[in-house]
């Protein structure tokens, strides 16, 4: 026991090397998670407050608009399909792929459905 003094370099390199491997996927991660919030609260905000009888080409072109204004490099007909079933119904599907290391990706896919009616009802 009078031998050991605490963790060896090698410990210490490991565990330096376990962190930035963690930072790295947070770092590459969070912008597209963030951004697929954004989306989410500016699909609800549009729904909650836009007019009942709104045409999908009228929404997607308001979208457009949401996206322009906060630096959302996508386009809104490229994630979100919008039909006019008793009310806006809007299903936003789509991916994205982030470099990560020499030739790995990381894929993150987005899923969500969203109804004027519920959504005006919260």
């Amino acid at each position: 026991m009078r031998h050991q003094k605490g963790a060896s370099y090698i410990a210490i390199l490991l565990a330096v090397i376990g962190f930035a491997f963690m930072a790295k996927i947070a770092i590459a991660v969070w912008g597209p998670y963030v951004d697929d919030r954004l989306i989410n609260n500016q699909i609800e905000e549009q729904l909650k407050n836009g007019p009942k009888n709104l045409s999908p080409a009228k929404f997607v072109s308001e979208m457009d608009k949401r996206f322009n204004m906060n630096m959302i490099d996508m386009k809104f007909v490229d994630i979100a399909q919008v039909t006019d079933v008793d009310g806006i119904q809007v299903k936003k599907d789509y991916e994205i792929r982030k470099p990560f290391l020499l030739n790995i990706d990381i894929v993150l896919k987005f899923e969500k459905s969203f109804d004027q009616s519920s959504v005006q009802a919260k």
